[in-house]
């Protein structure tokens, strides 16, 4: 990153003039801790003591003999605290806010997972904590809803646009605008204005600097390629940072195919038509967009890829050739899912099973001598609802019409 915020072409900090001081803050602060070797000790104790750190990496040896092709490990998120990868850049955050003197955080969150993680961190902290979530999102994952609630969050279903991600990402701006003194936006992902995409990939580069020292550990070198999801970005980020200079690995970002990317209902960001660079909620990337700049609609069967933009770094990146970019269809998603509960007894969050997908299609084109990666972001138990209606699970429908008519009986 540059001075100015950016990676390449891509970046910046596009914010009101009333938000400034407080960027030059968080900047100046962060600065700060990246220099301060103390701070990183801190951070990893409180993540090995509080959040289950170092995550394993898993040898999946049924799926590796089902393919016939490389062996498949996968990089357990799941297993971090709250479930996903996004307690590795809240908690971070969490300490920054300490060090600011701040007693309010807010944050948007589309799967649920990073308003999760941020309620837990509150929680601990003891700070006042608002989350703001698409009206859609809020009904398509109300377990993470019910337990934010239960930690002493407050949830502000956003009713606007699409009723998603990037509409609850509009609302925390307009609430941090009009507080400023007291407030942190605990920004979920790699985007958003400087220093946010570099310092979220900061705080989940954990992810890679543990699966290389591991994967050297059970496989003896380096993976061929290393697969994760692709929403704003932090996850692959969070594993791809390590891995840039090696030269023998490649890196695949796997975003969302939606029904296909001929159909435009997707959130397919690179590589697409549909895409080009604009300039929307503080910095610049590709977005899904129309001639006018206007945002389109998106769609994702998983919540936390259902959004227009792109990490600016991954923009860099993908511009550079340094990673290649692939989508992966709700269909083929809820197969890949299917087929990892059965083989291996794990259940990836359908953000993740777009990585799984996407490292299905390539795994039996190579040696056996050869390791892949996976990033599993986070697990699937907070997808419950929808993989049941997906599924068309009979006897799920019949839990929910029984549950239905006992509360409305009450």
């Amino acid at each position: 990153m540059d001075k100015k915020g950016f990676f390449g072409n891509w970046g910046g900090a596009y914010i009101p003039e009333v938000l400034y001081q407080t960027f030059q803050e968080l900047q100046k602060e962060y600065d700060r801790c990246r220099q301060d070797p103390a701070f990183w000790e801190e951070y990893l104790n409180l993540m090995s003591t509080y959040s289950c750190r170092p995550t394993p990496l898993t040898h999946a040896e049924n799926l590796s003999n089902y393919f016939g092709g490389a062996q498949i490990y996968i990089k357990r998120e799941d297993l971090n605290h709250t479930g996903a990868h996004k307690a590795n850049n809240v908690m971070g955050q969490g300490l920054l806010v300490k060090r600011m003197g701040k007693k309010r955080v807010i944050a948007e969150t589309g799967a649920g997972q990073h308003g999760m993680a941020t309620a837990t961190m509150a929680a601990k902290f003891g700070l006042e904590c608002t989350i703001y979530m698409g009206e859609e999102d809020v009904l398509r994952q109300r377990p993470n809803v019910f337990w934010m609630e239960k930690m002493g969050a407050t949830v502000i279903p956003v009713k606007d646009g699409s009723r998603t991600l990037k509409d609850a990402i509009n609302e925390a701006f307009r609430d941090w605008v009009t507080n400023v003194d007291d407030t942190h936006y605990v920004f979920g992902t790699a985007c958003g204005p400087a220093p946010f995409p570099e310092m979220v990939s900061w705080f989940q580069s954990i992810i890679g600097i543990e699966a290389a020292e591991q994967i050297i550990k059970y496989h003896g070198k380096m993976p061929a390629k290393i697969y994760a999801c692709v929403g704003g970005g932090s996850n692959a980020m969070g594993i791809f940072k390590r891995f840039l200079d090696e030269k023998d690995v490649e890196l695949i970002g796997v975003e969302a195919g939606g029904h296909g990317i001929d159909s435009g209902s997707h959130a397919i960001r690179l590589n697409c038509p549909d895409a080009s660079p604009g300039v929307a909620q503080g910095y610049k990337t590709m977005f899904l967009q129309d001639e006018d700049g206007q945002m389109k609609h998106t769609h994702s069967v998983a919540a936390g890829l259902d959004y227009v933009g792109v990490s600016p770094i991954l923009s860099d990146l993908w511009e550079k050739k340094q990673v290649r970019f692939e989508s992966a269809t709700d269909n083929e998603v809820m197969q890949a899912l299917d087929l990892t509960m059965k083989k291996e007894g794990i259940i990836p969050a359908l953000e993740s099973s777009h990585a799984f997908a996407g490292a299905f299609r390539e795994v039996g084109k190579l040696s056996p001598d050869d390791a892949i990666i996976i990033n599993q972001s986070g697990r699937g138990d907070k997808d419950i609802f929808t993989i049941a209606h997906a599924f068309a699970d009979p006897s799920w429908k019949k839990f929910i019409i029984d549950r239905g008519k006992e509360y409305s009986s009450k």
